[in-house]
């Protein structure tokens, strides 16, 4: 399917902790400072907001308009949401995910009614036994987000997955884009891509496995706002340097870019030259690219076996440019799942993205 269908299995990193990921300051001001929590008990809403998978404004309207905001305020100004408070906004989002108008919604949250069984349509109640005793209440195991009998299973993975995997399934443009770059600016590039947008991708891809053609709006809209993230947290395209360039490309056939588009970001925001050509980039084309730019590096990403293809890895690494005498060759990167049974002797094959941003700097700075 194209670029969209990508990330399903694996990508440039699937290992947790990865090192290089420099981290930025967290922003500050009002409720979603970060150094707040530091101050009284509880979450401030900034924090409310990333678990949710909801912007920070959603929550501030939901205590506006039906009241569902915190017991208490730190100082009289902070709002300070404990576990119960968070817990009436977890069955808030399950609510409005499966359809329940919010006003009702909050309604059933503020009651606590039927708080761990399925939500169902305004003015319905649960069918009664035959004796007319109650049924009992279906309690939903926890490990999943979105609504219930739909949510991905994230495992122990960072709670910030779990507010981007929610946003994610409803579809919430808004509240996605700003937990991806929220992620980015709070842990840099490399450590967002492993621990936070890898585990969710990879979560919506074994989604999509196990249930037939439901879930693949949700990984083409993933996917696209990542790469919409990734994009915007790129540093402009520096002047070329003395050390050479790097030259990024799917192999003929490959057209999962998104793990290159990441490679790239991360490159650029340690000032490093990048070309980046994208999905299938044709043989003849590719070493056109490489005679014509010089690159001190090539990495060549491969998702599948079919397309990783040893021979033009070769045939790359000993493409040679420069005068008689002092004439160079480019390291040639064996990148992404594919190449895991096709490794080329004397070609590095980095096994996550912090290892393959090192391995080009090795390159292009000797």
């Amino acid at each position: 399917m194209g670029r969209d269908e990508r990330i399903r299995k694996a990508g440039p990193a699937r290992h947790r902790g990865a090192e290089g990921g420099a981290s930025r300051p967290p922003r500050s001001g009002g409720d979603d400072d970060p150094a707040e929590s530091t101050r009284g008990s509880g979450l401030t809403t900034g924090e409310v907001a990333r678990r949710l998978g909801v912007a920070p404004t959603t929550v501030r309207s939901w205590d506006r308009r039906y009241g569902l905001g915190p017991a208490a305020r730190d100082d009289g100004r902070h709002r300070r949401w404990t576990t119960g408070d968070v817990a009436r906004l977890e069955r808030m989002c399950a609510l409005t995910a499966t359809g329940v108008p919010p006003a009702e919604a909050a309604r059933l949250a503020l009651r606590g009614a039927d708080a761990a069984g399925p939500p169902r349509a305004e003015g319905t109640a649960p069918a009664p036994r035959a004796d007319g005793t109650a049924p009992p209440v279906r309690r939903r195991t926890g490990g999943a987000v979105g609504r219930p009998g739909g949510g991905l299973r994230l495992g122990d993975a960072r709670q910030e997955c779990r507010g981007v995997a929610r946003a994610a399934l409803r579809l919430d443009a808004a509240a996605l884009d700003a937990l991806l770059s929220d992620a980015i600016d709070r842990h840099g590039l490399v450590t967002a891509w492993t621990e936070v947008i890898m585990p969710t991708l990879q979560a919506v891809g074994r989604k999509w496995e196990g249930s037939g053609e439901r879930y693949v709006e949700v990984e083409h809209f993933l996917s696209w706002h990542v790469s919409g993230a990734l994009r915007r947290h790129t540093p402009p395209v520096a002047a070329d340097r003395p050390e050479g360039t790097t030259v990024l490309a799917c192999v003929p056939g490959e057209n999962h870019t998104l793990p290159l588009e990441v490679l790239a970001a991360a490159l650029a925001e340690r000032g490093l030259t990048v070309r980046m050509f994208g999905a299938a980039l044709p043989v003849e084309s590719l070493v056109a690219a490489v005679r014509r730019t010089g690159p001190s590096a090539v990495g060549l990403w491969a998702q599948s076996r079919t397309t990783a293809s040893r021979p033009l890895a070769q045939h790359v690494a000993g493409i040679e440019w420069g005068v008689r005498g002092a004439r160079r060759r480019p390291v040639v990167l064996t990148l992404g799942p594919g190449w895991s049974r096709q490794t080329v002797p004397g070609l590095p094959h980095p096994p996550g993205l912090a290892e393959a941003v090192a391995a080009v700097e090795s390159a292009v700075r000797g």
